[in-house]
């Protein structure tokens, strides 16, 4: 029996190859199905099932892809409808997969469909489940993501949660491993551990989601308190799993077209087409296409362009570093952005070859901006509230990357910007987007938000949350 963990650091997801005599089941594959066909065939075995554990908000998983291409069965468990062929496991049914077997354990709660997968080896004993957003390292599943038009409301889902946790995986043996969809960095959860696996018998332990003495009552109130709300592409993604999509490899060759700056400036004017580039934020600041809009590969790409981007059919030009044009299209398609319609052939460098107009963003250092300060200067923390919470430069407005399309209307056109956040990359994405919009009073602040409190500007360590936007 092999196990295998495939895990991409991007979306903080894990999906699983597990393999016996020759049969392969692939739980919760990502998009593209490369990967695991080319694991499948260097190993000389045949996929055999395709387990989703629920239907994904924060991806687009590949199981219709890759099960066209493979004859592999799509299995989810109770209570998930699809648009498509499916086999609907019953709870507790058991899946034979060489001389190992998976049972399905129906877990609702992160959602009604929600199922936790058993695998047990050749000798019939309990060896790991795969916990999807059930069971994190650390936490559990958030239960706000399934509401409907309140009937369901996330105190009865995380009820049902509580439910699934103790009835069907804490009766299990301690030794038994946990892998979970996600890990730190994934919006399906408050406070997930940066391990991507561990001994159910140790989160038991450490979990505090899984305390012994813990009551239902107190369990729903700990698991609501303090969700932040979900990125606005979750629920689209979640509607692409349950009714289906286009193909990647139509997705990946309508994104693969070269366009020459001539052209590129074509379509970017008559389909009003995003520019995205995905540079690093030091090569953007110094110079960029006018109205680009910076996501970089080298941060949370596909997550913040989810966040930023409202529409998923909404066209897309690229400007990449060398190489990365292909990767790109990839990682918006993971999202559910399938609509990347070309790439700007030689990059910004053909661009500025051609001596086109280029547009850039004032951006200083931290010790620059510690010579700046003053309590006049008005300042945007572009990092989450709870971040701006926790200590933030004295006057500071916050002005959080993720809500910046809906507060827009909040800051003037007419008033000059500090921006900053914890690196320089989030307040690259907001000068960006700001830029774009005919805000050109801005200056972007890079380097670490340590090194500014760290500075000789003043930062207080605690605000009323009242007071913070949005």
């Amino acid at each position: 029996m092999k196990v295998e963990q495939i895990y991409t650091g991007c979306l903080a997801q894990g999906a699983y190859y597990i393999e016996s005599n020759g049969e392969a089941a692939i739980i919760d594959p990502l998009r593209e199905t490369e990967p695991y066909i080319a694991k499948a065939k260097a190993n000389g075995v045949k996929i055999k099932y395709i387990f989703e554990t629920h239907f994904h908000a924060d991806f687009v998983s590949g199981h219709l892809d890759l099960a066209k291409k493979t004859g592999a069965k799509i299995i989810y468990g109770p209570k998930a409808e699809t648009e498509y062929k499916k086999h609907l496991a019953t709870d507790g049914e058991v899946f034979k997969l060489g001389k190992v077997s998976i049972t399905v354990l129906h877990t609702p709660g992160h959602t009604p469909e929600s199922t936790t997968y058993l695998l047990k080896d050749a000798k019939k004993k309990d060896y790991a489940i795969f916990t999807g957003d059930t069971l994190f390292i650390g936490d559990v599943g958030r239960p706000d993501l399934a509401q409907k038009n309140g009937k369901l409301t996330k105190e009865q889902l995380a009820g049902w949660l509580y439910d699934s946790l103790r009835k069907k995986i804490m009766t299990l043996s301690d030794d038994v491993l946990v892998y979970p969809a996600h890990g730190a960095g994934s919006a399906c959860g408050k406070n997930m551990s940066s391990e991507t696996w561990d001994t159910l018998g140790n989160q038991k332990k450490t979990n505090y989601a899984l305390r012994a003495d813990m009551t239902k009552k107190e369990f729903v109130k700990e698991v609501t308190d303090g969700l932040a709300p979900p990125p606005v592409y979750f629920q689209k993604n979640a509607a692409l799993n349950k009714g289906g999509y286009e193909s990647i490899d139509t997705v990946m060759k309508r994104g693969a077209k070269s366009l020459s700056p001539r052209e590129f400036e074509v379509v970017a004017n008559e389909t009003e087409a995003l520019i995205l580039d995905v540079r690093s934020k030091e090569e953007f600041v110094k110079g960029f296409i006018p109205n680009s809009i910076f996501i970089g590969l080298d941060g949370s790409f596909a997550p913040w362009v989810g966040a930023l981007v409202p529409d998923l059919m909404q066209p897309i030009i690229i400007v990449a570093p060398k190489g990365k044009n292909k990767e790109t299209v990839k990682r918006l398609a993971r999202v559910g952005y399938d609509n990347a319609v070309g790439y700007l052939k030689g990059g910004f460098d053909a661009w500025k070859k051609e001596k086109r107009e280029i547009d850039t963003i004032e951006t200083i250092d931290v010790k620059t901006f510690e010579k700046k300060y003053s309590k006049k200067l008005n300042v945007l923390d572009v990092r989450k509230p709870t971040e701006y919470i926790g200590e933030q430069i004295e006057n500071a407005q916050n002005f959080s990357l993720d809500f910046i399309n809906d507060n827009m209307s909040e800051i003037s056109k007419k008033k000059k910007y500090h921006m900053h956040c914890r690196s320089g990359y989030r307040s690259t994405v907001a000068a960006s987007i700001l830029k774009a919009r005919g805000f050109d009073k801005l200056v972007n602040v890079q380097g670490k938000y340590d090194d500014i409190s760290a500075s000789k500007v003043p930062t207080s360590d605690f605000v009323c949350p009242s007071t913070l936007k949005k």
